[in-house]
């Protein structure tokens, strides 16, 4: 599966007194669709820190806000994995809302980046393990461009 889905509902806690989610639970979000493509990819997250000691550290992040979410909202988390080097991983993001009533269509509410580098417990940069690289590269061949 090159494209990732995974979904999440907003919370109460994460919205302001308007109901409106606060603009830097995206970047959660953007974890919980990082991580779940993870899975899909043969492994995961926790079981790499905990069996070979790697880390993959957020290096870089950015948002481009297009629609605001709302308290009980349920959102869709698409992610891509469009880089794999030996040192370094890409992502990127796109969460809807929706379908809106009337219209059938999900609504774009965010597009977003992650670059990352692998270190190790001490935050010293390491290699990915081979069998995640041959895993994660086989998923970024895959994946297609966006539309």
């Amino acid at each position: 599966m090159p494209v990732s889905h995974a979904k999440v509902r907003v919370r109460y806690a994460e919205t302001d007194q308007m109901g409106v989610a606060y603009h830097a639970n995206f970047f959660v979000w953007f974890e919980v669709g990082r991580v779940e493509l993870l899975r899909q990819a043969g492994f995961d997250y926790k079981q790499m820190e905990v069996a070979d000691g790697c880390h993959i550290a957020v290096v870089e992040a950015c948002c481009r806000y297009r629609s605001p979410a709302h308290y009980d909202d349920e959102l869709s988390i698409e992610v891509r994995l469009t880089a794999v080097r030996s040192s370094v991983l890409k992502f990127t993001y796109r969460v809807f809302c929706g379908p809106d009533a009337g219209d059938g269509e999900p609504r774009l509410l965010a597009e977003g980046e992650t670059s990352h580098v692998v270190v190790d417990e001490k935050m010293a940069k390491r290699g990915l393990p081979e069998k995640y690289i041959t895993a994660l590269a086989h998923f970024v061949e895959q994946a297609p461009a966006h539309p």
